[in-house]
């Protein structure tokens, strides 16, 4: 799995730092990519979307023409997925067999199906195998981030992928934010006509998932970050302070 691009010459503080993991979970909508991402670029830290990871194993299926309600022939294609994660949070990046699907996974047809395949046991088995492998790495000198360590997101990373993480946070927020927030993302635009037409890809991607994961409730040690009522700067703001609240580490 790609790690991103690696400097030659880190410096002698990201050296001495013991790796943290920062886990963050929530429901869609939330803001855990576009939060994560920019968590990790103050703290000097890797940065892993798992729900990308998915998203890329639908494209994959699609492309391979199987369909997605043969649980047994998808996971089967997923085993054997050319998957390549970058996990510079400045630029990260998605390659399935030497193509970039960054944009690709992003797309409605992808959002509409992608549950279908997050909600397959057998490939969350395998794409949560590849997302604990990718966190370990990042404790290593030799990673991305030099050993310091990874911000990772997705649907159970708080109790599932990273149940150890030294931070843990369900990231939440009101139905009525979440919407317009995805509605602004997709549409450009946060009206009724844009809010109504992304309502179905939300709530039946909540409500699927949820039968295979948990994250509206935080489980034991997780922390609660609602950002309701926050913008994106402030809810960064808030995951930075549990994080140095928990760990001491702080923004670079």
């Amino acid at each position: 799995m790609e790690t991103g691009e690696l400097s030659t010459e880190p410096q002698d503080g990201m050296r001495r730092q013991q790796a943290i993991v920062v886990a963050i979970d929530g429901p869609s909508g939330s803001g855990k990519s576009s939060v994560s991402r920019m968590v990790a670029q103050r703290l000097g830290l890797a940065f892993l979307d798992t729900g990308a990871m998915y998203r890329a194993a639908t494209w994959w299926c699609l492309e391979q023409g199987v369909p997605l309600t043969d649980t047994e022939a998808v996971a089967a294609v997923v085993r054997e997925l050319p998957l390549a994660v970058g996990v510079d949070p400045a630029g990260p990046t998605v390659h399935v067999g030497g193509t970039d699907v960054g944009e690709a996974i992003r797309t409605t047809a992808i959002s509409s199906a992608v549950s279908a395949v997050a909600t397959n046991l057998e490939v969350r088995a395998e794409l949560g195998r590849l997302q604990r492998e990718a966190i370990a790495a990042e404790r290593v000198p030799q990673s991305f981030s030099h050993g310091r360590g990874i911000v990772a997101e997705g649907r159970d990373i708080t109790t599932v992928i990273a149940p150890d993480a030294d931070v843990r946070i369900l990231l939440t927020a009101s139905e009525e934010a979440r919407l317009a927030r995805r509605a602004k993302e997709v549409h450009g635009s946060a009206d009724a006509e844009a809010v109504q037409a992304t309502r179905d890809q939300v709530l039946r991607r909540d409500k699927d998932d949820s039968t295979v994961s948990t994250f509206h409730v935080a489980a034991d040690g997780v922390v609660t970050v609602d950002s309701s009522d926050l913008d994106l700067e402030q809810t960064v703001q808030a995951v930075l302070d549990v994080v140095a609240q928990v760990t001491g580490r702080t923004a670079l």
